[in-house]
């Protein structure tokens, strides 16, 4: 397999692989979606009761919202994760009891009237920890109204629930080809205004290929052509790839870790299959 990266910066990646099956390009999307590791807010404790502030000012740690609720929107924030750092927490050498190995803790203290937003969280430890997206809206506070929480954050995987979800719009095509017969082309340039991509564009009065990676081989320019002068077709060896992930990992991280586990899964499939041949 080739890949060809085309970008791969925080939360965007694109690139192209070659010399690969179908089905090891879905591999690697389904791989991309449900199988990287992240960090997410998995138990929140509340505290219960009035509340003093600096002044003496009593406040009721209540919110409009069931606690049930402040807790899963907490648990949808994305959590900044180094996938070198951590561990499930059920193989963690505390045996699930938590500790800076397999759990991030976070302190949530609030008083309203306001709003609660994800960068009220607090990491008790490095600032590093800080959530990057600061302005997600968890819950509104009114008068005399607080909300005082600590929330411990674990790894976890897609598959256990979609906090966990690295990726979105995780996709990939064909790799495009698109041929212009210069022969047979008279010069009619409808088949550049049907093109919803602007893939094609007009030099010397003919149509011409500007930008192949943006075709999504919707064929709306040979439909524009009466004359045949263009062909698209799709290579079923070579894709494109295009995701985005939700900030907790960067995409070459995320890039990374997905060709790590096939890697392993691919390995272990030949072990097992090994092991059938020789029993």
């Amino acid at each position: 397999m080739d890949l060809k990266i085309i970008d791969l910066s925080d939360r965007h990646g694109k690139f192209v692989i070659s010399g690969v099956r179908p089905d090891i390009a879905n591999a690697l999307r389904r791989c991309l979606m449900t199988e990287i590791p992240k960090m997410a807010i998995e138990t929140v404790e509340f505290h219960l009761g009035p509340i003093m502030d600096e002044d003496g000012k009593e406040f009721e740690s209540v919110s409009p919202l069931f606690d049930e609720i402040v807790a899963h929107r907490l648990g949808l924030v994305p959590v900044p994760t180094d996938p070198t750092l951590y561990v499930n927490k059920d193989e963690c050498a505390c045996e699930g009891e938590g500790c800076p190995s397999c759990t991030i803790i976070y302190s949530l203290n609030k008083k309203g009237p306001g709003d609660v937003y994800s960068g009220d969280l607090e990491p008790l430890g490095s600032q590093e920890l800080r959530v990057k997206d600061e302005l997600i809206p968890i819950v509104r506070l009114g008068p005399g109204q607080a909300i005082l929480a600590y929330a411990f954050a674990e790894l976890g995987t897609a598959k256990r629930h979609i906090k966990w979800q690295v990726t979105s719009g995780t996709n990939y095509r064909y790799y495009p080809t698109v041929k212009v017969d210069l022969a047979k082309c008279e010069g009619d340039l409808d088949c550049v205004a049907a093109c919803p991509r602007d893939v094609l564009k007009a030099m010397d009065g003919k149509p011409a290929v500007d930008d192949l990676e943006a075709c999504i081989l919707c064929r709306s320019c040979e439909e524009a052509c009466d004359i045949g002068a263009i062909t698209v077709s799709g290579d079923d060896t070579k894709f494109l790839f295009e995701f985005e992930t939700d900030g907790s990992l960067t995409a070459r991280q995320t890039l990374d870790k997905a060709l790590q586990i096939l890697e392993s899964e691919f390995e272990k499939f030949r072990e097992d299959v090994s092991a059938m041949e020789s029993a």
